[in-house]
């Protein structure tokens, strides 16, 4: 199992940057990795909430489906892959601290084929997007003040 954690304090309210975060149609505008993103479900995000994104690994675009398996306010947002090449789960803790909320991510993917032979890169480099995709978000929020 690859394993890719990250975190980011940014200097804006919980409520606002859980908001910016669960909403599929920001997805590309802070995570580079990911070229489409949309929620396909109607109604509010929540659990059972599906979504559909391409993302490039390694160079190869992948298509996959996902769906939200945990849903609370302002807290906590998981995710899963219902349909792709790779099996993901990902999780968005939220904190409110001083001055601002900690948004804590954990993803973790059942590499197979060639890109199990691989894993130590595709670890490193989605280390580097999540990364990356955490300082586009704290930009990003920061300069909406």
């Amino acid at each position: 199992m690859a394993r890719i954690e990250a975190s980011v304090t940014i200097k804006r309210p919980v409520e606002e940057v859980f908001d910016f975060v669960t909403n599929a149609a920001n997805v590309t505008q802070w995570r580079s990795g990911i070229s489409e993103s949309s929620q396909t479900s109607e109604g509010p995000v929540g659990v059972g909430a599906t979504m559909r994104g391409v993302a490039r690994v390694m160079g190869r675009q992948l298509k996959m489906t996902s769906e939200v398996t945990e849903y609370e306010p302002n807290r906590k947002y998981s995710t899963k892959t219902t349909s792709g090449p790779i099996p993901v789960r990902m999780s968005y803790t939220f904190e409110s601290v001083n001055g601002g909320t900690r948004v804590i991510f954990v993803g973790d993917a059942q590499l197979g084929g060639f890109l199990k032979l691989i894993e130590p890169l595709v670890v490193r480099q989605q280390q580097r997007q999540s990364e990356a995709a955490f300082a586009n978000l704290k930009e990003l929020l920061e300069a909406q003040a």
